[in-house]
This record gives structure tokens, C-alpha cells and sequence, in this order.
């Protein structure tokens, strides 16, 4: 199963950096042009343990509906989204925060296997994978800029 690991570190308090990240709102704002909307459950405001939500994405010529449930839930260290349904076979993303003395420290943990067997697995490890990473970071540089801001 594809693992992503993006690590950020920002200059800003961890309870500030794990609102932002939990934010369904600021989520939609910074993946905009990617068309991420959530269209059922929690679909604005903070994300708690137990929260579902459902999200129409469009990546890669494709359009799709998922939904995604916090499973884990420390504020402010860990939150993590796991597939409830969807076109995945498995999904769990992990939200890490570590206070780094005035810092913190942001690492997503992405694990996800497509469905349709091997010709999934070529296409999570050829295309998917580059493509998620590449989307985290520029979500991550988002936060960062927006949390140091604050």
C-alpha cells in the first residue's frame, strides 16, 4: 500500500496549526482549484472524533464522491481520516502535530490503495502518488503561510 509522508514545520503555536488543519473551511479554501467540496455531513466548521463527511473531488480526469470519518481524534497531536466509503480499497490519513520548542511540526501520513487489482497498483504508484504528494504540499504551504500569519 502507497505510503506519502510530508513533513512541515511551522512557526506557529501547535493548537493554532491543528485548528487550521481540522478546519473544513480553510481545507475547501486552499483546494479550490483542485475541486474538493464537501456536499454531505460536516461540511464546515472544526472536525471532531466521529465526524463524517462526504466530498465530491475531481483530480486527474476523474470525479468521484468519498467519505471520510475521523477515527482518531488528540487534540492537539493527532487527527486521522479514514475511507468509510469510496473508490478506494483503503484510505487513512493521519494529521501528526510535535511542538518543536516554539514550532511545530506537521507530518501527514497518507495511505491509500486503489481498487481494479495491479493495474490500481500501477496507477497509484506511477501517477496517484505524485499527484496526492504534490497536492498535500501546496495544502501544507497554505497553512503554514496562513498560521504564521495569525
Amino acid at each position: 500500500m502507497p505510503l506519502i509522508e510530508v513533513e512541515t514545520e511551522i512557526n506557529a503555536d501547535i493548537k493554532k496549526c491543528f485548528d487550521l488543519a481540522r478546519d473544513i473551511d480553510f481545507y475547501r479554501e486552499s483546494v479550490k482549484n483542485s475541486t474538493e467540496i464537501p456536499i454531505n455531513g460536516k461540511i464546515s466548521g472544526l472536525v471532531e472524533k466521529g465526524d463524517i463527511t462526504t466530498w465530491e473531488i475531481s483530480h486527474l480526469f476523474f470525479s468521484q464522491h468519498i467519505t471520510l470519518r475521523v477515527s482518531e481524534f488528540n487534540n492537539p497531536f493527532l487527527f486521522t481520516d479514514v475511507l468509510v466509503s469510496g473508490n478506494f480499497k483503503a484510505y487513512k490519513h493521519e494529521h501528526i502535530f510535535k511542538p518543536i520548542k516554539a514550532n511545530t511540526l506537521m507530518v501527514d501520513r497518507f495511505f491509500f490503495q486503489s481498487k481494479n487489482g495491479i493495474i490500481g497498483k500501477i496507477y497509484d504508484s506511477c501517477i496517484l502518488k505524485y499527484h496526492v504528494k504534490k497536492l498535500i504540499i501546496h495544502r501544507n504551504t497554505l497553512l503554514k503561510t496562513k498560521a504564521e500569519s495569525i
